[in-house]
C-alpha cells in the first residue's frame, strides 16, 4: 500500500515545462509589476471605503513635549516652570492654577492636556508629578472672581501660583494669550497644555485639585450635582439653580446664577436706574424775572 501511495504521488510532483513559459499574448511580468501598485492602491481604497465611519478620517495628536525646556536648559536657563489654571467657565467654585517644574530626569509618562486624560489617568499622573516635580497651587474664590472678573482672577491666580514654588523659576510658561507680570521671563503659548510638556503637566495638577474641591462643596451644598458638573453650566446644573437658587459657591455676575437670584432672592437684587427714561421737571419763574416780549420791539 505504501508503494502505491508512492507513485501516486510521483506525477503530481513533476512540473510540465512547458508550463512556466508564458503563453504567447500573456503580460510580461514588467507590466505585472507596474500594474500591482494600481491595483494595490484600488484595493487600499476599497478597505478605507469598507471601513467604518467611526474609524474614518482618524488624524493622530502628537503629545506634548519638552523641547522647548530643553532648549533653555542649553542656554543655561534653569529652573523652568510651566503654569495653567482649571475652572474659567464654571458657575460655580474657584478658579484653581497651578505651576509645576518637572525633573529632566525623571519626568513620568503619559502626561497630556488634561483635557485629553479620563479622570484615573489624570489622578495617577497627579501623584506621579507631585512625587517628582516641584508643584504649587492658587485658588481664587467666588468673591475674587466677583470682585474682580473671571480674567484678572485667573490671571491673579496664576501669578501666585509661580510665586509659591519652592525654588524661583527663570522663566516660565503660560497657557493663553496673557503673560503674567513676574520677576522672571514670561512667554505665553496659545494651546500651551497641548504643546509644552511644563503647561500639561500643571493643567493636571490645576484639574485634579478642582475636582476635588468641587466633590467637597457637594457635601456641604447637596442636590446641584457638583459632585458629577463640577459647577459647569449642564442641564442638571441649571435646573438646580432654577429650583434651588445660587449658593455662596455660585458666581453671582454670570448670566444663569443672577437670574437665578432675581428669581430667589430678589431683595439682593439692587435696582438699574435707566439713563434713559424722560423725566418731568417743573420750572418755576418768578415774575420779576419774566421779560416783556415787546420792550424789545
Amino acid at each position: 500500500m505504501r508503494r502505491r501511495g508512492c507513485l501516486r504521488t510521483i506525477p503530481a510532483m513533476i512540473r510540465d515545462k512547458s508550463a512556466t513559459k508564458p503563453a504567447k499574448g500573456a503580460p510580461k511580468k514588467d507590466a505585472a509589476k507596474k500594474a500591482a501598485p494600481a491595483k494595490a492602491g484600488k484595493t487600499a481604497a476599497a478597505k478605507i471605503a469598507a471601513a467604518p465611519a467611526g474609524k474614518r478620517g482618524i488624524i493622530a495628536i502628537a503629545p506634548p513635549s519638552f523641547r522647548r525646556e530643553r532648549a533653555l536648559i542649553k542656554r543655561g536657563i534653569w529652573p523652568v516652570a510651566g503654569c495653567d489654571e482649571a475652572g474659567r467657565g464654571p458657575l460655580a467654585g474657584p478658579v484653581v492654577a497651578a505651576a509645576v517644574i518637572l525633573d529632566p530626569n525623571r519626568i513620568p509618562r503619559g502626561i497630556d492636556d488634561s483635557k485629553r486624560l479620563s479622570a484615573e489617568q489624570r489622578e495617577k499622573l497627579f501623584d506621579k508629578i507631585c512625587a517628582t516635580a516641584q508643584v504649587s497651587v492658587a485658588v481664587a474664590s467666588p468673591a475674587r472672581i466677583d470682585r474682580d472678573n473671571i480674567l484678572r482672577a485667573s490671571l491673579w491666580a496664576l501669578k501666585r501660583a509661580v510665586v509659591a514654588l519652592p525654588e524661583a523659576p527663570r522663566h516660565v510658561f503660560v497657557d493663553g494669550r496673557d503673560q503674567l507680570d513676574t520677576e522672571c521671563d514670561c512667554e505665553a503659548v496659545i494651546g500651551g497644555d497641548g504643546i509644552v510638556l511644563s503647561i500639561a503637566a500643571a493643567s493636571i495638577i490645576a484639574k485634579v485639585t478642582r475636582d476635588r474641591l468641587m466633590c467637597a462643596l457637594a457635601q456641604d451644598c447637596p442636590g446641584y450635582g457638583f459632585e458629577q458638573h463640577k459647577g459647569y453650566a449642564v442641564p442638571e446644573h441649571l435646573d438646580a439653580l432654577d429650583r434651588l437658587g445660587p449658593t455662596v459657591h455660585h458666581r453671582s455676575f454670570f448670566a444663569p446664577v443672577a437670574a437665578a437670584r432675581a428669581k430667589h432672592m430678589p431683595w439682593t437684587v439692587e435696582p438699574v436706574q435707566d439713563l434713559f427714561a424722560v423725566t418731568e421737571v417743573e420750572v418755576q419763574v418768578e415774575a420779576a424775572v419774566e421779560i416783556d416780549a415787546s420792550a424789545s420791539l
